[in-house]
């Protein structure tokens, strides 16, 4: 009985330090994700910004072209984050 009780007790704590480990890296890569969407925006309005100019000439196209790629990038990053904070907090709920 005390061998059970024992291996329980340990499974518990090992589910609490779990939890912890988990909660923190959800508060991380939430804080991961607001900073890509901060970084996207920035881009986006760069873009923005750099497109409403007259006849852009070849260094300026070049420049937009590196902000679509960037914004492109910032997106792709964005969604992964979000699929894994998804994920983490499921597993957090099924905890």
């Amino acid at each position: 009985m005390d061998d059970s009780f024992k291996l329980l007790e340990d499974r518990v704590h090992r589910a609490a330090d779990r939890l912890k480990t988990l909660a923190a890296e959800v508060q991380s890569l939430r804080a991961e994700l607001v900073q890509a969407k901060d970084r996207a925006a920035k881009a986006e309005q760069a873009l923005v910004t750099a497109g409403a100019r007259e006849a852009p000439g070849a260094e300026e196209a070049k420049r937009q072209e590196a902000l679509a790629r960037e914004v492109k990038t910032l997106r792709r990053e964005r969604e992964e984050i979000r699929a894994r904070v998804e994920k983490l907090v499921s597993l957090l709920e099924s905890l």
